[in-house]
């Protein structure tokens, strides 16, 4: 059996009430509550989700840059290939220039040689035979005739041969410039399309940037006007009790607001600390946690079936109804004047341990919640 209940059901209590107290334990819905109200809940959950785009885009960030780099790695290996190339086929032009000028260089001279040795430049056969001192001079100039023909032929034969492979090696070299240009001009296409990404990415970083940054100072606000509240009890604060009122070292030496108590609320919280006051005094503290304020404490007991009232007693949970959220506080000792001596977490805002002695006339104002009744 559930420990409240049993607590519940040893307790002097009428039939009818009792039912009432066992049906609304078993079949109510979980009352929840802590100091952080829906706002701040709402807000902290965005700053959350913004937080977890941000690292995804980062991520993605660092994906498009490394694509950036590569794609810049490629591109540059390129051009130094590219320029290569180029000086490659100045080269070749070059040469077949030179080539073209040397083809043209030979035919005149070997023009010009064989004009002196025939005055017409052209002698026929029957000429040079006319011209000859007998057969054999006939044969020694024919022969030298052909020879010299020979020569040019096979000069220019090989100058062209020459000047073709020089065409052959530039053409190859035209070809392979061309491809790799439309190829740079892909990269660099590409290139754009992920710094076009990446812009996008930071784009949307820095404005879920600027949502966090906004919704922190909402809470900022929402926090300094329940410190400026708590702050008109007016009572004097001090630091009490090193052990923070036995406070679990767990949950008062992590930073606030980080982990969640065995009641659903976060640490270093007016009500995770008066919580933990319950369940160390009275072994039992319902699951009040994740879902409203301190002030919505009191209607959460009676739900549970857990008195409520105005008079101030030792043991007893004081609730202060003032700002957005309330304040909870644990009575350590009532006075005679009416004053209380009281415990606390976050009176301050900033999740520290403290006392105070609060007068009868704000004591009074306070609605006190009787776990141990």
């Amino acid at each position: 059996m559930n420990k409240q209940v049993s607590q519940l059901l040893s307790r002097p209590m009428h039939v009818a009430t009792l039912a009432v107290v066992i049906g609304a334990l078993l079949v109510a819905p979980i009352v929840k509550a802590d100091t952080y109200d829906n706002q701040i809940n709402s807000l902290k959950a965005q700053n959350a989700a913004n937080s977890a785009a941000i690292n995804n885009l980062q991520l993605q960030a660092a994906s498009y840059q490394d694509a950036i780099n590569q794609l810049q790695g490629q591109i540059n290996s390129l051009q130094s290939a590219i320029n290569d190339n180029e000086a490659q086929q100045a080269q070749l032009q070059q040469q077949i220039s030179d080539d073209q000028a040397k083809i043209d260089k030979e035919k005149s001279s070997l023009a010009a040689t064989v004009k002196t040795m025939y005055v017409d430049g052209t002698p026929s056969t029957l000429e040079v035979l006319a011209t000859s001192r007998d057969l054999s001079d006939f044969v020694d100039k024919q022969t030298y005739r052909n020879t010299i023909q020979n020569q040019l032929q096979t000069l220019l034969k090989q100058l062209a041969a020459d000047q073709a492979k020089l065409q052959t090696s530039k053409d190859t070299v035209d070809k392979l410039l061309a491809d790799q240009r439309t190829q740079q001009s892909q990269l660099a296409s590409t290139q754009a399309s992920q710094a076009y990404l990446l812009n996008m990415n930071k784009s949307q970083q820095s404005d879920y940037n600027k949502q966090i940054s906004a919704n922190n100072s909402k809470i900022s606000s929402l926090r300094a006007q329940q410190a400026a509240a708590n702050a008109t009890l007016g009572s004097k604060v001090v630091a009490g009790d090193p052990g923070h009122g036995g406070y679990p070292s767990y949950l008062s030496n992590a930073a606030q607001d980080t982990i969640v108590d065995p009641w659903g609320m976060y640490n270093r919280e007016c009500v995770s600390y008066t919580a933990w006051k319950v369940y160390s005094t009275y072994g039992y503290m319902p699951y009040w946690g994740g879902r409203g304020n301190a002030n919505e404490w009191p209607g959460d007991a009676r739900s549970a079936g857990i008195p409520t009232g105005r008079t101030p007693q030792v043991g007893s949970v004081a609730i202060w109804n003032v700002g957005y959220y309330g304040h909870a506080m644990w009575v350590e000792a009532v006075n005679p004047d009416g004053s209380i001596y009281v415990s606390q977490y976050n009176y301050d805002y900033t999740g520290h341990y403290s006392e105070m002695l609060v007068s009868a006339s704000k004591a009074a104002s306070f609605t006190y919640i009787y776990f141990g009744n």
